[in-house]
């Protein structure tokens, strides 16, 4: 199971601890699988992206070994980034300083928990410059595929329906919906027609599972597709068989999308 960092009251050595963690059962889990596809050559342009948000506190280089799992053929000519979120202070850790995408005002976080919109608007320009920069470097945007975990995984759930475009996907694990239902007003088109994955953990104490329930009905409103799996017995992480699911899921809409 690979597990990511917690929303919970933290100080600094507590989300030191927490990426050591990380990067110790990616390890033990990486040394489990085979070995990954041979990197296409210099010459070749990049066919898709794969865009990793991490969570509350951590960091894109911890989270860098996942791209090793995906071993298929047709991740050969994928290009992938983990950026960090910027530090900012956050409200549920009582103002600590962290890498955050965006305030989050209290845990655990519910259907119906305050959203600080403003922010998460703020994350989604950014997102959507990371996005538009492939794109120009000639990737199409049915091959963009924009993933994330707790907090990355909310903001994965806005920058996909607030992007202009149709995108190969955007991948939710125990994430949430950041905003209210106005928003569904900037839905464009376009975007309706982007397909959502979602995984969430039954036990995640976490970001509930409530949270995570009532992101297919919101995304209902909307118009748009959303595959919804839970997971028992799983808290707020990431295991294995999740992983293995997004694998096939990217890879089918790959396939299609060429």
């Amino acid at each position: 199971m690979v597990a990511m960092t917690r929303l919970i009251p933290a100080t600094k050595p507590f989300v030191l601890v927490a990426l050591t963690s990380v990067a110790t059962v990616l390890f033990l889990f990486l040394s489990r699988r085979p070995d990954p596809p041979a990197p296409a050559p210099p010459s070749m342009a990049a066919r898709s992206f794969v865009l990793w948000l991490h969570g509350l506190g951590d960091s894109g280089p911890a989270n860098e070994p996942i791209k090793t799992l995906f071993t298929s053929p047709e991740f050969r000519l994928t290009k992938w980034s983990f950026p960090s979120a910027p530090p900012k202070p956050v409200t549920c850790n009582y103002g600590a300083v962290m890498p955050s995408w965006f305030d989050i005002h209290e845990i655990p976080i519910k259907a119906d928990s305050p959203k600080d919109e403003n922010g998460v608007l703020q994350a989604v320009k950014n997102v959507h410059a990371m996005i538009d920069k492939e794109i120009a470097a000639g990737i199409s945007p049915n091959n963009v595929f924009v993933c994330g975990f707790s907090q990355g995984g909310a903001l994965t759930l806005a920058s996909v329906l607030l992007y202009p475009k149709t995108l190969g996907g955007g991948a939710v694990f125990s994430g949430w919906v950041p905003f209210n239902s106005s928003i569904l007003d900037q839905v464009s088109p376009d975007a309706k027609r982007t397909p959502i994955s979602w995984a969430h953990g039954i036990d995640d104490r976490t970001v509930l599972f409530e949270a995570g329930q009532a992101g297919p009905p919101f995304l209902a409103e909307a118009g748009v597709s959303c595959e919804f799996k839970a997971y028992p017995g799983l808290g707020h992480s990431i295991n294995n068989e999740e992983l293995r699911n997004l694998e096939a899921w990217i890879r089918a809409r790959l396939q299609s999308s060429s």
